[in-house]
């Protein structure tokens, strides 16, 4: 199981009210949150391995000298920056010292977003992989034949979609496997990816659907002189005046999935790593009710914290 971390701690930050405070009245709801939603995956799923995958670099240089407006709009004025609500940015810190004393693996890779780590762990497996994430991107990674499939939280923290090749299918009228070229032509305002103007979901559906992938659509606008649906005139000329788009966002939207990583166990715990030092940053922060329910979940002792 690989967790989008950063896509789940804002989430559980929407998801539970800032009223859930450290004893000293510091909104700790993110922490809470994200530690009572892997506690309820591990219960319902029980894998045997747990990453919690992280962004070392949220808006990566290589993603930005390709498509500039690559999340441009998530920038802090000023710098370089992600816009981070007042609240949940000094709980960052907190969920890491908590994974760290939990014992669970936290991996991220400098230059890389945590899609790419999961892109990466996702590839490597031997076997299943539930990939836990609020970002679409990451279907593009489903794969029914190597049992990688994507747990999307759709809304909030407690209302999880599975979502494998066919749900792809039934929800976008395309393969998983095409999903990245899918948007790349639909283009995805969360991330600042314009898409390729006038051309909404359905016809990149019908492109995908008639010539394949991307490479074997601008293969066929290269050579149309008769167009023809869905490869109209209108779509044509509109594939025609984003040609450099197209050169350049594929590069923003895939998903690397070969970064250089050392290996990753991602043993589930059977006892906290610093037991100590998680029961200080329980009472510290009031997270005590949640660490016990992650310990349940992974099997801990009554009294691994004593």
């Amino acid at each position: 199981m690989l967790l989008d971390a950063a896509s789940l701690y804002f989430r559980a930050f929407y998801g539970v009210p800032t009223s859930v405070t450290t004893p000293d009245g510091r909104p700790i709801n993110a922490v809470r949150g994200f530690l009572d939603m892997t506690a309820r995956l591990l219960t319902a799923h029980r894998p045997d391995r747990l990453v919690a995958c992280w962004d070392d670099d949220w808006r990566p240089a290589f993603r930005v000298a390709a498509l500039p407006s690559y999340k441009a709009h998530r920038l802090a004025p000023e710098g370089s920056e992600e816009i981070v609500p007042d609240e949940l940015g000094p709980q960052v810190p907190v969920l890491v010292d908590v994974l760290a004393a939990a014992g669970i693996d936290r991996v991220g890779a400098p230059g890389y977003e945590a899609d790419d780590v999961i892109g990466t762990l996702a590839t490597r497996a031997r076997g299943p992989v539930d990939v836990v994430t609020g970002d679409r991107d990451l279907f593009q990674l489903v794969d029914d034949a190597r049992g990688i499939r994507v747990l999307y939280t759709a809304r909030g923290i407690t209302d999880i979609e599975f979502v494998d090749e066919a749900a792809v299918r039934a929800k976008y009228g395309i393969p998983g496997r095409a999903y990245a070229d899918f948007a790349v032509l639909r283009g995805d305002p969360s991330d600042g990816l314009p898409g390729v103007a006038g051309v909404g979901a359905k016809t990149a559906a019908a492109l995908i659907n008639e010539f394949g992938d991307l490479a074997g659509i601008r293969a066929a606008v290269a050579r149309t002189v008769v167009a023809r649906p869905p490869l109209t005139a209108a779509v044509l000329k509109k594939l025609h005046a984003a040609a450099d788009y197209l050169d350049a966002a594929p590069v923003v939207v895939a998903v690397c999935r070969t970064i250089d990583l050392p290996p990753v166990e991602g043993t589930l715990p059977r006892a906290p790593a610093d037991p100590a030092a998680l029961a200080g940053l329980a009472a510290r922060h009031g997270l005590e009710s949640s660490v016990r329910r992650l310990g349940a979940a992974l099997g801990w002792p009554a009294d691994a914290l004593t």
